[in-house]
């Protein structure tokens, strides 16, 4: 089976406070975008993944090995072609593994309890079993589905500066009120982030001066998307970006 795991980004991220268990309750608006990997997944003697970017894990921290794993599915092989960066705040590795698991579900008729399961791998996994774009409390997996936008060309910057999530949440110095689907399209980490990454916040600013509609980070960073009102604009925009990784997408 060939499977497509689209990426999302934040149209806005606000961070209420922490929680008992170690995690942070959120807020943020969630989208799915046209950037996608592509998971091969066949049956196999054994479980087992390989990766077209050496740079991936294909051991135990995977998650979309992780999701095999869960789903107690018999055993295959997961090759991803990536496009996803890692640590760009795009959710690749979530999305690997929602993609995995409705995946393995199908192909052996197994009813499982995938947003279960999902939350189990991780915050932002039980997005990706719905895609589109969502309000979402909690860790990120209390989630409400939202009407789609019209299609919006989107422009996504991908430095070579990668923030983790955990150093991300470290830096936080601040906690927002929770202000509900109507939020303003804002991300509480882009102050911190931007403090120990300026370039980030020089990207934004030029994706602005270039006639983006709407800038700003996805998730913890560091992808920085510019929304754009047609996709010529966007890609002329494109081309103002000499130095910088650039994937055109498209809300889907």
């Amino acid at each position: 089976m060939i499977v497509r795991a689209y990426a999302k980004i934040n149209w806005a991220l606000r961070i209420l406070g922490k929680r008992p268990d170690g995690y942070h309750d959120l807020e943020t608006l969630y989208q799915q975008i046209s950037l996608c990997d592509v998971l091969t997944i066949e049956e196999a003697q054994e479980l087992s993944l390989t990766c077209s970017d050496p740079t991936i894990p294909n051991g135990e921290t995977n998650l979309a090995l992780r999701a095999a794993r869960a789903i107690g599915a018999p055993p295959v092989s997961i090759h991803i072609e990536k496009r996803i960066p890692a640590g760009g705040g795009l959710g690749g590795g979530s999305s690997n593994a929602a993609a995995t698991l409705v995946a393995l579900d199908e192909m052996f008729s197994l009813a499982a309890p995938l947003h279960e399961l999902a939350l189990r791998i991780g915050s932002d996994v039980p997005f990706f079993l719905i895609g589109g774009r969502a309000y979402a409390t909690g860790r990120g997996e209390e989630l409400t589905p939202l009407p789609s936008l019209p299609p919006t060309p989107l422009l996504l910057l991908l430095p070579e500066e990668r923030v983790l999530t955990a150093e991300a949440f470290a830096v936080v110095r601040r906690y927002s009120p929770p202000a509900g689907a109507d939020m303003e399209w804002t991300n509480d980490f882009e102050e911190p982030i931007f403090e120990r990454l300026p370039r980030l916040r020089e990207l934004k600013a030029r994706l602005r001066d270039v006639g983006a509609t709407w800038a700003g980070m996805s998730g913890s960073g560091s992808t920085i998307v510019g929304a754009f009102r047609t996709e010529s604009e966007r890609d002329e925009a494109m081309t103002r970006f000499e130095g910088v990784r650039c994937e055109a997408a498209i809300t889907v």
